[in-house]
């Protein structure tokens, strides 16, 4: 049984990555902001280490002993006022990660990207991802990386949010024409792959590219959202990118505020990819979203 150090294991993605780590027997030390312990799916088998990626300290003495690390800690918009910034969560943070399991001893890195990632990119998210994998690759140590597309389970963000949209407006707003195109993968995907990528080693300096088996257009996945639902019809209303980059730069700082404009133009550029690749190495057999949502949309 190895144990694994695994940062982000409260959050969405986290908690089924610890979920497939229990269930294929390894023991996890999972780095927790105190009071996220709450979240965790299990204790068994998981020792909490209170601590935070951004700020150095005890925490990084407990990867001393472990086999490998799963580094999955991000955010997908900034809020600089509260101190939340991509440079400090996913640039600073992957590297305090990486310090730390260099003196640890630690020999195996698997690092959670996004598709998108790569130099240059317009998005600041993707070009701080960037800088991220970087340092993954300039560590010294056997990395993995992962870069998913959207991801999606009966706890996402971006499912529920858009499914929430869809069952109490009479018409569902969209930004520009909706034509752009996204290929969602299931979490469950996600974790496998993490997980399976322990025990191989011919997994070790590649980046995977992570998407579910079929690209839908933004249009099509509120129809199919609808579906799911049980909805025979889903009304749109599209709104014009030009029109909406200027309100979203004055709300964009405001919490509730639904988009940022570094998310509207992540959503311009598309979000797909070759899935067979990931699917192969891992011997996955990738879910397709329709199947997947209506797993815990239809109830």
């Amino acid at each position: 049984m190895s144990t694994v150090f695994l940062t982000g294991g409260s959050g969405f993605v986290g908690r089924s990555v610890l979920h497939a780590l229990r269930e294929h027997g390894h023991h996890v030390r999972c780095l927790l902001r105190p009071g996220a312990e709450r979240r965790l799916p299990t204790r068994d088998g998981v020792e909490v280490v209170p601590g935070d990626v951004t700020v150095p300290g005890v925490w990084m003495k407990s990867l001393e002993g472990c086999d490998a690390v799963i580094h999955l800690v991000g955010i997908i918009r900034e809020f600089p006022g509260r101190g939340i910034t991509y440079e400090r969560l996913l640039v600073q943070g992957t590297r305090n990660v990486l310090d730390a399991a260099r003196v640890g001893g630690v020999g195996r890195h698997l690092q959670m990207s996004a598709l998108g990632t790569r130099p240059g990119a317009v998005s600041g998210y993707h070009r701080a991802k960037w800088q991220a994998e970087e340092a993954v690759r300039s560590s010294g140590l056997r990395w993995t990386v992962f870069r998913p597309s959207i991801i999606f389970g009966p706890e996402d963000e971006f499912v529920n949010m858009l499914a929430r949209m869809v069952r109490r407006l009479p018409v569902v707003p969209v930004i520009g024409d909706g034509r752009y195109r996204l290929q969602p993968v299931a979490v469950e995907d996600v974790a496998a792959g993490f997980v399976r990528a322990l025990s191989m080693d011919a997994t070790a300096g590649e980046t995977y590219s992570v998407a579910g088996p079929e690209p839908y257009e933004f249009n099509r996945l509120l129809e199919l959202i609808g579906e799911a639902l049980g909805r025979r019809r889903v009304r749109k209303l599209h709104q014009p990118i030009g029109l909406i980059r200027p309100l979203v730069a004055v709300f964009q700082r405001l919490p509730f505020f639904p988009v940022t404009l570094d998310q509207i133009t992540m959503l311009e550029e598309e979000n797909v990819a070759d899935p067979n690749p990931f699917a192969r190495a891992f011997g996955i057999t990738l879910t397709s979203f329709p199947d997947g949502i209506r797993r815990y949309l239809a109830g």
